[in-house]
């Protein structure tokens, strides 16, 4: 690594990290930002290439082993912590911001060729839900997750920091415009089954859908919060499910929804 200290925001050596808040013009660079020691940890370990590293001296110690990973021309900028607030215009309590270069797209066929139970998401436009979803696709073992078009970017930093890098290491592809909803035809041509969580009647519930042998390959199809999934999609489904909540509530966050989702499915997988 090439280490340097920088003494205010005002330093052309971290200009780049001025620019973090705009997801648009990061994508359009090539980058991510990865933010937070296990996230920065994280992508080091798992041989991302990493273009440049803001920290201060605490995150700096903490990180050390791992620093010392990176290539020699990796630049590791040293800066104050109120310095961080000053040059990026968030307050990064953690102290720690990696630029990562992102990897080629993942091609839908490549998602879906050895995978038996994926998600997807149509219209997700809130980060925290969808990091939500990459954390609980982890923690239940899904294959990966298929993105609507406008479904938000899984490398947006706050959906990284709440998938707690899980949206680093689940694989993902996004379908384009004139593909969407066509993928999903798609899926159900490589022989999955396609499951739509809503609260809408028809439907059963995921009790009822879970007590039988679950399919060999399942697509669970998830909607924004409010309007759910466009009627297009939800009709195009096998199977129409809902999770039973208390008439005191309207509904679930959809990620908490997924979790549960994925829970039962995992159960039912291992019952066969």
């Amino acid at each position: 690594m090439n280490l340097e200290r920088i003494e205010c925001a005002n330093d052309a050596r971290a200009a780049v990290y001025r620019e973090i808040g705009d997801g648009e013009l990061l994508r359009a660079r090539g980058v991510f930002v990865a933010e937070g020691r296990l996230v920065v940890r994280r992508v080091i370990e798992d041989g991302w290439a990493i273009e440049s590293v803001l920290v201060n001296d605490a995150a700096f110690r903490d990180l050390a082993a791992s620093l010392d990973r990176l290539a020699p021309d990796v630049q590791v900028l040293v800066c104050r912590t109120s310095g961080f607030e000053e040059l990026t215009g968030f307050n990064i309590h953690r102290g720690c911001l990696a630029l990562v270069r992102r990897r080629p797209p993942l091609p839908l066929a490549a998602l879906v060729a050895e995978a038996t139970l994926l998600v997807v998401l149509e219209g997700v436009g809130n980060a925290d839900n969808v990091g939500g979803v990459f954390r609980n696709a982890a923690a239940f073992d899904a294959d990966g997750v298929l993105l609507s078009p406008t479904t938000c970017d899984p490398l947006y930093r706050k959906a990284i920091r709440t998938s707690m890098g899980a949206a680093l290491r689940v694989p993902f592809a996004r379908a384009a415009d004139q593909d969407w909803p066509g993928a999903i035809a798609h899926l159900r041509a490589a022989g999955f089954t396609i499951v739509a969580l809503t609260p809408r009647e028809p439907s059963e519930s995921l009790d009822a859908f879970a007590a039988r042998p679950r399919p060999a390959r399942l697509a669970l199809v998830i909607g924004t919060e409010g309007a759910g999934l466009t009627p297009t999609v939800e009709a195009s489904a096998d199977h129409r499910i809902r999770i039973p909540i208390s008439s005191r509530v309207d509904s679930l966050n959809l990620a908490v929804a997924s979790g549960i989702a994925l829970a039962q499915f995992r159960d039912s997988a291992i019952k066969k």
